[in-house]
């Protein structure tokens, strides 16, 4: 495992010629959709309708809050090339309070991941998980069980790594970010605009949402970031052989590692990716401590964990959110040439 990951640090040239092939260029696209998928049908009764005036200048309407509705399922929007160069479609799943739109343009106007590896030649699939997005919300506590929460600014700031604890300010002028931090903070009010609300008792309905988005949109490679990570582990577990790799993008959360049948994903190649200042954050240590246990019991199963400690390799400043950093496409590419050599190109 170890001789990959330094035989990589040698590699890092090759793969910085990586990002000049996937520039963008003109596609040959074959087809562009979306699709909804998962998900249940759900009947109220006994709620009190209501008037409003659903636009200015109508007539008041009574709304009936009771009847049928289709709740909990995931929306996905794919890109497929007319000559893909993978043998398998890349589904990117984005973390916690946040959605697809995590892999899109960046925050600062320079294009994505989704574009970066469409142009390497993968059919690229973006989702918003239930509760996400275009996924749309439902009834509380009929239907979701909870209050939605939020996520400050201040948070997004320190938990993702772009300043240290303590060094937010509301006026942008005041905000200490980390040195050499990869991270655009002139972009970050932008970013900040890409927070959405999350719920805490959802996860159930997420799972069984990913499961079915796997059963209708595999065999493929998840590239997963953050919260995401428990749900692309657990879809491994469930379906293990539809899922050909998994790279997990400073993945939060996982299975209990000491509990996990690590045998049923023995057969699924496996990179974890990480930024840098991980050792200023005891929760990140903690998060990275549990993520490693996983990675070394799956290699113990026999199975193919994989590590791109982006620091170690001599890539600074990288925040929790990689994709949007401004050495992305560098990371972009030794992501893609460990897919490549785990035999994942045509």
């Amino acid at each position: 495992m170890k001789s990959w990951i330094y035989r990589l640090a040698f590699a890092s040239a090759s793969a910085l010629g990586l990002v000049a092939c996937s520039t963008p260029s003109a596609l040959m696209v074959k087809e562009v959709g979306s699709y909804h998928v998962g998900g249940r049908s759900v009947t109220l009764s006994g709620l009190p309708p209501k008037e409003l005036t659903p636009t200015p200048g109508s007539p008041p309407i009574k709304v009936d809050p009771n009847g049928e509705f289709e709740v909990e399922a995931l929306y996905a929007r794919y890109t497929r090339l007319a000559n893909p160069k993978a043998k398998y479609p890349l589904l990117m799943w984005h973390g916690g309070g946040l959605a697809g739109v995590t892999f899109e343009t960046k925050p600062d106007g320079a294009p994505g991941w989704e574009s970066f590896f469409l142009n390497a030649g993968h059919d690229v699939y973006i989702s918003d998980a239930v509760e996400r997005g275009r996924a749309s919300w439902a009834r509380y506590p009929e239907i979701f069980q909870s209050e939605p929460f939020f996520r400050t600014k201040k948070e997004a700031w320190e938990l993702f790594r772009i300043g240290e604890t303590g060094s937010y300010s509301a006026d942008a002028s005041q905000r200490k970010a980390l040195p050499g931090t990869m991270f655009p903070t002139q972009a970050f009010d932008q970013f900040a605009k890409q927070s959405i609300p999350r719920w805490a008792t959802n996860d159930a309905a997420t799972q069984a949402a990913y499961d079915a988005y796997v059963d209708k949109a595999c065999p493929c490679v998840i590239l997963v970031h953050s919260q995401g990570g428990n749900f692309a582990f657990q879809s491994a577990l469930n379906r293990p052989g539809k899922i050909k790799a998994i790279i997990a993008v400073e993945t939060s959360g996982s299975p209990d590692p000491d509990r996990t049948d690590f045998r049923r994903l023995k057969d699924i190649p496996m990179l974890w990716v990480w930024g840098d200042n991980l050792y200023k954050y005891p929760f990140w240590e903690a998060i990275v401590a549990r993520q490693e246990k996983f990675r070394q019991n799956l290699a113990t199963a026999g199975g193919v964990g994989d590590k791109l400690a982006l620091r170690e390799l001599g890539y600074f400043g990288n925040s929790h959110m990689v994709m949007m950093d401004r050495n992305s496409d560098a990371v972009a590419a030794l992501i893609q040439k460990w897919m490549t050599e785990r035999g994942l190109m045509k």
